[in-house]
């Protein structure tokens, strides 16, 4: 069995020229070594797997080469590579600094490349401070690392810094296509951009899942094999996502859901990549702005395809309500509803009102066969008049609602008209907005042709006329109302008035002490003790109470309109005031704490403070 060599060492670039993404860094360094203009302390600093110590390696071969020597010559004894990460301590920088000394036995330059430098200890990098900023002639320091931040600030002073960038979608994409044509293999252009997508700026990371992905798939690499093996969303879903959401089918929305975690993938990771969606669909919506889509022409097809049928308006409430979503997901506790709320949401913005309409409640334009028939004018008659406004009838009365114009149930026939214990029950209630139509419809029953009107049953002896009243809203129930509640309303303010009379100091005082004991049932313990501050005078209207600093005075402020309006309503008073003043002079006339009713038993016998250092006594 052949030995297996993974496509990153494999691959490995040799020259500046191989190096995928890097070109600025690349021409600066070649330039540099034919002009002669190398410094001899180089810090490389970038992201994982983005050519950092593949250009020092690079690099350290290229300056110890003649223009006559064999150009696979590795130059291994003039190359000292160093993992700081396991050799941090202060010992191994002597032993490095002990090394640079030793001048090469082939070649100009001895090379020492430092990898993850900034996990060096901070005595190490004082002890490699000297060294580094007067190296030998011979000796280049080449320091790698993925978090120059962690770096002291001497040692980047030192340093000529290269700073390494991510490497595009499309380069590693094209450097894949260019290892897939030397492998044979037949490679998706969709599939190796996912690879380049997934990879996420990291050749290195690029290298492994492409070996990976050739391992599942063999010499057919397509797109289908790659989101399988890799377990990714692919923009498929995400445009059948969109697709559904446009129509406003929320049902198949949340079935793709469902299947979408039942393949293992994350609804927070599922949503996020729906907001990323909806952003590159408004970069399709431009043409001058398409490109900026990393997609392959056919997907930049689909794109634009969709892309014509999404509002402006939809997507940025998409993108709206899909990052709120991604900012609560770690923090809710029902993490797929919040998902699935947020879909539903996003099915519902292009939702037309009219279809929230029921076709139940719609009637259709064909219902009525005919034209419409018009409503003859009735009229109203003088009587049914005066009885709409005064709600006043005679029993027996043509005008009178219909329950009253029944016969009385002592003079009819049992098998005819049942038994009614309250009278009063059949009396009609009418609304404000009823009477004028009521007596309309009493006259079409009464008077069923024009100036022809019934006459009025007459009443018997033996059934006396009895005067009743309609009870409910009516006009003038109404209008008596209103003038009731004008009265009262009268009586209260005469009643305010004479509740503006006299009191007298102590009735105040023992409102006063009233209210603080309210406070006090209330935990408001620190109201009620500033309230037994002092005792409150009265001087003519005004309550007067002293306080010996501004932060009681503003405690007793806070709660001074329940105050008063307490005080007003229990004195029958409403032209009192509250009058505050504050005498930091005054002695206090109660002790908060126990220190401070220490201090004031204190003042009276001196003894009780060397009893309590006797003793060792706290208080």
């Amino acid at each position: 069995m052949e030995h297996f060599v993974v496509s990153a060492r494999k691959y490995r670039p040799q020259t500046f020229k191989d190096v995928v993404g890097q070109q600025a860094i690349t021409n600066t360094l070649l330039n540099a070594i034919e002009n002669n203009h190398l410094a001899q302390a180089l810090l490389f600093t970038g992201p994982r797997g983005v050519g950092k110590t593949t250009c020092a390696r690079i690099l350290a071969k290229k300056i110890n080469q003649e223009d006559n020597q064999d150009p696979n010559e590795d130059f291994a004894f003039n190359i000292f590579e160093l993992d700081a990460a396991s050799n941090n301590s202060v010992d191994d920088i002597r032993n490095l600094i002990d090394q640079v000394r030793i001048p090469p036995q082939v070649g100009k330059y001895k090379v020492y490349i430092i990898d993850e430098v900034h996990m060096l200890s901070q005595a190490a990098f004082n002890a490699f401070l000297k060294t580094l900023e007067e190296p030998p002639k011979h000796a280049i320091f080449i320091l790698a690392t993925t978090e120059k931040h962690k770096i002291i600030p001497t040692i980047l002073s030192r340093c000529q810094i290269f700073d390494f960038k991510r490497i595009t979608v499309k380069d590693a994409k094209e450097y894949l296509a260019f290892i897939a044509q030397q492998e044979g293999i037949n490679a998706e252009d969709d599939a190796l951009h996912i690879i380049a997508q997934k990879a996420d700026g990291a050749m290195r990371d690029a290298l492994s899942i492409y070996d990976r992905v050739v391992s599942f798939s063999g010499k057919e690499l397509t797109r289908q094999a790659v989101t399988e093996n890799l377990n990714v969303l692919d923009y498929d879903t995400y445009l059948t996502a969109t697709n559904l959401i446009l129509q406003n089918d929320i049902p198949q929305l949340l079935l793709l859901f469902n299947e979408i975690l039942s393949h293992g993938f994350d609804g927070h990771h599922f949503i996020a990549g729906l907001a990323s969606h909806f952003r590159d669909l408004m970069v399709c919506q431009n043409p001058k702005t398409i490109n900026l889509l990393e997609v392959g022409d056919n997907t930049k097809a689909l794109y634009y395809e969709q892309a014509q049928k999404a509002p402006t308006d939809f997507l940025l409430k998409g993108i709206d309500l899909a990052n709120d979503c991604d900012l609560q997901y770690k923090s809710s506790r029902n993490q797929r509803l919040l998902v699935e709320l947020c879909l539903m949401q996003l099915a519902s913005v292009t939702f037309d009102s009219e279809k929230k309409k029921a076709s139940s409640f719609i009637i259709p334009p064909n219902h009525f066969t005919g034209p419409p028939v018009p409503t003859p004018a009735l009229k109203i008659t003088k009587r049914e008049k005066e009885v709409i406004v005064n709600n006043e009838y005679s029993e027996g009365d043509s005008a009178a609602p219909r329950e009253a114009q029944l016969p009385n149930p002592a003079n009819s026939p049992a098998d005819c008209h049942p038994q009614v214990s309250e009278p009063a029950k059949d009396t009609k209630t009418y609304t404000s907005e009823e009477p004028e139509n009521q007596s309309e419809s009493q006259d079409s029953e009464t008077a069923p042709s024009e100036g022809k009107q019934e006459q009025p049953r007459p009443a018997s002896a033996e059934t006396p006329i009895v005067k009743k009243k309609v009870s409910g809203l009516s006009l003038k129930s109404i209008q008596k109302k209103k003038e009731i509640e004008a009265e009262k309303r009268e009586a209260k303010k005469e009643a305010a008035v004479e509740k503006n009379g006299k009191f007298t100091e102590a009735e105040m005082q023992e409102a006063w002490r009233e209210f603080t004991e309210l406070q006090n049932e209330k935990g408001e313990k620190i109201l009620a003790s500033i309230m037994q501050t002092d005792t409150p005078a009265l001087r003519g209207k005004d309550i007067w109470i002293e306080l010996p600093n501004e932060t009681m005075k503003l405690e007793l402020e806070r709660v001074q309109y329940h105050l008063m309006g307490y005080l007003k309503d229990k004195l029958q008073n409403t032209h009192i005031q509250l009058k505050i003043s504050v005498n930091e002079k005054a002695e206090k006339k109660f002790a908060f704490t126990p220190i401070e009713k220490f201090q004031k038993l204190q003042e009276k016998n001196p003894l009780l403070e060397k009893l309590r250092s006797t003793f060792d006594l706290d208080i």
